[in-house]
């Protein structure tokens, strides 16, 4: 794995995890020792990315990436189709959510930022061990999608647009 790929690799887990990340822990998943991990995490801070370093591990504050909410409509044949459309964009699906009429707003993190991230995710809904959110809602729901510029999110715009997946504003 190349320096860049794990940086990457080290921003998307300290994005969708829950508690500090120990370095032990990046060293271990990524397979370089953690001398390895403290210079990339001192390269990913000057990038722009606001880690914290805590007794407990790695925490990220703030990302520099960009995101977006973006109002969708389709079936559940169409999801792997949707999901692929903003991946192979650049673009990670960082959260699923729907308004319901009772309950408000239902939430479930997904960061789902490749390929076989989508299978995963297909694979779970299609083996019955759950349902799509969106189907509490006649297909419409909500995604936040986090991308390295606003262009790339135009670009992902434009891909589900394409697939007259974007619901229009009223």
């Amino acid at each position: 794995m190349k320096a860049e790929e794990r940086r990457k690799g080290i921003v998307h887990l300290l994005l969708s995890a829950a508690d500090p990340v120990p370095g032990s822990e990046l060293a271990g998943r990524f397979g370089v020792s953690r001398q390895i991990i403290v210079q990339d995490i001192s390269i990913l801070k000057a990038a722009g990315f606001d880690i914290i370093s805590t007794h407990y591990g790695y925490v990220m504050h703030r990302t520099p990436y960009a995101e977006r909410v973006f109002k969708v409509r389709h079936t559940t044949e169409q999801t792997a189709d949707e999901l692929g459309r903003i991946v192979r964009q650049g673009g990670t699906i960082v959260d699923v959510f729907v308004w319901h009429k009772v309950y408000g707003r239902v939430e479930a993190k997904l960061n789902i930022c490749s390929e076989s991230d989508i299978r995963q995710f297909i694979e779970g809904v299609r083996s019955g061990k759950s349902t799509e959110l969106m189907n509490i809602t006649g297909g419409y729901h909500y995604h936040t999608v986090r991308a390295e510029s606003e262009e790339i999110l135009d670009q992902i715009e434009q891909a589900l647009t394409d697939g007259n997946y974007i619901v229009p504003e009223r």
